[in-house]
């Protein structure tokens, strides 16, 4: 079978180093991009199953490409709700031809929708994947920046979390393998990701302190090195001096709370105070370290106090970026059993003040920048980011679109527009085009 595929990807950005390499067994199976998935002769989800919404969104986009793909065309599910719920979905959604789980292919037409695990065989269970998403090559990237998945899996158990059970136990790759695929995509920025990055290398038996050289030995290959999801007790002197020393002092901190009692009640590490300390000890080492970090509303037992500590944690930390998100209930996870349940109204109460309290920082942080002079990548046309911006969740640099894509460039910024810095020569519309 060969034709054309469309890939529309939802959910985090390993899931879209998941899609890239799909696209490239895919390319290797015959088949071409489509221009819109109505052209497609394989349409593909790549799924999110993280928390309810997540699973929501994805099933509404099945819904919809269902609704708009040709005639004889073949709609796919993949990605991680295929993985966790694929016969359930498969019969719940008869609109689909096949739910295919990691490892699958996506092309073939008698593909089953039974899932499969990457991370070992179960007993009496599926066989072994026919190809490891982790290890296949990529396409050369289309853009100046590129994420690159160094790890599957996890070995922790946060209580609010169910990607062990359906993405496995942490296997690392091996350094050789992730330059080859960093040389393979020539980008000059490259996003390290996974779902516990500073762990990198721990299941090997090669210590704790493999992401270090890990970070030093990619940063050899590409103008920047950008590592998201630290978990924060990993974030040790030595990490902290390798990022520094990429030039790219961005820290994203995966905190969840502060709360003490609350996060030993998630079954994680830390206090609002160590954290601060931490912050605080970077700052003055990089005075221009930017800070991105996630937090929980509505945790199972989250008092009033709780969210009082939160509410002080976020005024004193002063984050560049800072994202909040109601708490979900997984089955099979510690948390789906607790007692002490926010109620959802108001859990949305305090989500609202904790966004409204995010944002005057994150504006103030964006106005205090007005003046200075940074080093922006230029992404798209019009379109750039300093250190201080990851791709895709962050803010932007508009640039004048003179500049050419895929170059660095030193600009001034002259205003701020919430979230996005202005600077000379950069387009901002026509409100008579709308």
């Amino acid at each position: 079978m060969t034709g054309s595929y469309w890939i529309e990807t939802l959910g985090c950005p390993k899931n879209q180093v998941d899609s890239d390499k799909l696209v490239g067994t895919m390319v290797a199976d015959g088949f071409v991009p489509a221009d819109s998935p109505e052209a497609a002769d394989v349409v593909v989800v790549n799924t999110c199953a993280f928390v309810e919404e997540a699973r929501q969104e994805s099933i509404d986009v099945i819904l919809g490409l269902d609704s708009v793909r040709a005639p004889g065309a073949r709609l796919v599910v993949t990605g991680c709700m295929a993985e966790r719920y694929g016969s359930e979905l498969a019969e719940a959604l008869p609109e689909v031809d096949a739910v295919s789980g990691f490892g699958q292919s996506l092309t073939s037409p008698t593909i089953t929708g039974v899932p499969v695990s990457l991370s070992m065989k179960p007993s009496g269970g599926p066989a072994v994947p026919a190809f490891d998403l982790l290890n296949l090559p990529r396409p050369r990237s289309e853009s100046p920046w590129a994420y690159v998945k160094v790890a599957e899996g996890c070995d922790r158990a946060c209580g609010f979390c169910a990607i062990p059970s359906f993405r496995g136990k942490q296997r690392s790759r091996s350094v050789s393998d992730i330059l080859t695929e960093v040389e393979q995509l020539k980008a000059r920025e490259i996003v390290l990701v996974a779902q516990d990055l500073a762990a990198f290398g721990r299941d090997q038996g090669v210590g704790e302190r493999s992401i270090v050289p890990l970070v030093e030995q990619v940063a050899q290959h590409v103008d920047r090195v950008r590592l998201l999801y630290l978990y924060p007790s990993d974030l040790t002197d030595s990490l902290i001096d390798a990022i520094c020393a990429t030039g790219v002092p961005y820290f994203d901190l995966s905190l969840q709370h502060v709360s003490a009692p609350l996060l030993r009640r998630m079954r994680r590490w830390g206090d609002g105070r160590r954290f601060l300390d931490r912050i605080s000890d970077i700052r003055r080492r990089e005075p221009t370290a930017a800070f991105r970090s996630n937090f929980i509303v509505g945790y199972p037992g989250e008092t009033e106090a709780d969210h009082d500590q939160l509410l002080q944690f976020v005024e004193s930390a002063q984050l560049d970026w800072c994202g909040f998100f109601s708490f979900s209930r997984e089955d099979g996870t510690y948390a789906a059993d607790l007692d002490g349940v926010v109620p959802e109204g108001l859990m949305m109460e305090r989500l609202a003040e904790l966004r409204e309290l995010q944002d005057a920082i994150t504006w103030a942080r964006r106005d205090a920048l007005i003046g200075s002079t940074v080093e922006v990548l230029v992404d798209s046309v019009g379109r750039g980011r300093s250190h201080r911006e990851a791709p895709e969740i962050d803010g932007v640099v508009l640039l004048d679109p003179a500049l050419e894509v895929g170059t660095f460039a030193s600009v001034e910024i002259l205003d701020a527009l919430g979230p996005d810095l202005v600077t000379v020569g950069a387009w901002l519309g026509d409100d008579d085009d709308e």
